[in-house]
């Protein structure tokens, strides 16, 4: 029987990948074959014998549909976390989002999606991108992986549920799209970076 942290985290996978699926109208699924440390960091040498679906079941906690092919994703759910440390460094936050950029390919779409028990769901993001932005979130400086933005689950969904299927394409048009598109606050946000 897994522990009751262990349960929780993968219920909150669960969570995760019906929304998405709800969300998109394409299947997400929780990753059950372990974490992306199978292909991550010093194991990336592995991918030179998998399929490009084998590495996509290898990443993240969440495995995205085909039409996904740039998504990588990390779930957490924990008991708590200082929010105040957000305004300097958060060892938690810090380890998380290492551990998704460990899963991580060149282009990827990082993702970090936590739930903090009896406080809310939440979306950590790469600032680099040109996320919209019209609600409060948090810039976070990861000691290791530069600016982050952390959303409420629900605003950033309300804000970005077609961005971030766009962003995970891998159609240039698309792509391009996006970048051609970006909201003159967010061309201001990305250039005060």
């Amino acid at each position: 029987m897994p522990s009751p942290s262990k349960a929780k985290g993968s219920g909150f996978e669960r969570e995760v990948a019906k929304y998405l699926t709800d969300t998109y109208g394409e299947t997400f699924i929780r990753n059950i074959s372990g974490s992306g440390a199978y292909v991550g960091g010093s194991n990336s040498s592995r991918k030179a014998a998998l399929t490009e679906a084998q590495i996509r079941h290898s990443k993240g906690d969440i495995v995205p549909p085909e039409t996904f092919p740039r998504f990588n994703a990390e779930a957490k759910f924990y008991g708590e976390l200082a929010f105040h440390q957000l305004l300097s460094s958060c060892t938690q936050l810090d380890a998380w989002i290492d551990q998704l950029m460990t899963a991580s390919d060149p282009g990827d779409l990082n993702i970090l999606f936590f739930k903090i028990n009896r406080r809310g769901r939440y979306v950590a993001v790469q600032a680099s991108l040109p996320w919209a932005s019209g609600v409060s979130h948090v810039l976070y400086h990861s000691t290791s992986h530069g600016i982050w933005m952390i959303y409420s689950f629900e605003n950033f969904f309300n804000l970005n549920t077609q961005l971030l299927k766009n962003l995970c394409s891998n159609n240039p048009l698309i792509l391009d799209q996006v970048l051609v598109d970006t909201t003159s606050e967010n061309l201001h946000f990305l250039n005060s970076l």
